[in-house]
């Protein structure tokens, strides 16, 4: 398992600097130029030319790369020159909007969506078909279509729930609660369908193997055999599906956030790249690389607790 740790890590260090080179490539190659943002649509061929080497750009790409680089490994990810703010602090003030819908999102989604697929293997019949087409309209709902309607509905016609915004944790608990209902809904339900079938086929495979039947003879409550055996032995696939929705919704933010004007990183991302500010842009995607790597290595630590054919690897 150590080796396993050891070799997940290695391989995280070198996608790290992968993508950041890669995407500071994509951006230096995109249409547009930073100091023209700046400058505005009036200004001197002089001006221009003294603000362009004034933030490096006369540089080639791979030097300019190296000197991002640098500063980053130390854990200064630079200035953005577009707002004159520490590119750190400006992700730091973002971050906890955009951990708090993907996380309350990834736990409505795994824990609704295993319910049900549990539910529709346990029951079947009737129970399994309303379970299934239930989980089918979830999925097949356009998100958009989504979001405004239960902004129509919840915030327009009823008033219950704000349209728009975000309250921090540590201002108002229930704030933060009822600002995120809205958007972590919008996130999760098609994700539910999703985790609903992936549990219900897994589960159908486990309580149809032989140690099944062997425990139902041996008097084991059904309980029992439902969440202690069978549902572990079909956790695997559902770990896996968590790591991947999580990941998932990392993107799914950027639409959700400018719905619903929640300040998190998605929204930031979509700013620096129409500003081409790319030191901004570089330090999101690094945040966002170092989450799906971290989140890779607590699914390959989860496997090991579920399997121990992997703890002896």
């Amino acid at each position: 398992m150590a080796r396993l740790i050891l070799y997940r890590l290695l391989i995280s260090v070198a996608l790290v600097f992968a993508i950041s080179l890669a995407t500071f490539l994509l951006q230096a190659a995109a249409p547009g130029d930073i100091a023209r943002t700046i400058l505005g649509d009036h200004f001197s061929p002089e001006a221009y030319q003294r603000l362009h080497h004034e933030l490096g750009l006369d540089d080639p790409i791979l030097l300019q790369y190296w000197h991002w680089l640098t500063q980053a490994i130390q854990g200064d990810l630079g200035t953005s020159p577009i707002s004159g703010l520490p590119v750190a602090g400006e992700i730091a003030n973002r971050l906890p909007v955009t951990a708090s819908l993907v996380i309350c999102a990834t736990i409505a989604t795994a824990v609704g969506g295993v319910a049900l697929g549990v539910l529709s293997a346990v029951r079947g019949g009737r129970v399994g078909r309303a379970v299934d087409v239930l989980s089918l309209i979830g999925y097949a709902l356009p998100s958009f279509w989504l979001a405004l309607t239960m902004v129509t509905l919840f915030s327009v016609t009823v008033e219950l729930l704000p349209a728009t915004g975000y309250v921090p944790l540590a201002t108002s608990p229930a704030g933060w609660a009822r600002s995120l209902v809205l958007p972590v809904t919008t996130l999760a339900l098609p994700g539910i369908a999703l985790f609903a079938k992936q549990t219900r086929d897994a589960m159908l495979e486990a309580l149809s193997r032989d140690f099944v039947t062997a425990l139902r003879a041996n008097g084991i409550p059904e309980r029992s055999i439902v969440f202690r055996h069978a549902l572990r032995n079909a956790s695997i696939p559902v770990v896996t599906l968590v790591g991947l929705t999580l990941v998932s919704l990392l993107s799914g933010t950027v639409f959700v956030e400018a719905v619903f004007a929640m300040p998190g990183l998605g929204g930031l991302a979509v700013q620096a790249t129409s500003q081409h500010d790319i030191r901004m842009i570089q330090g999101v995607v690094v945040v966002f690389t170092l989450v799906v790597v971290t989140v890779n290595l607590v699914v390959d630590l989860a496997y090991g607790w579920l399997n121990p054919k992997v703890r002896a690897r």
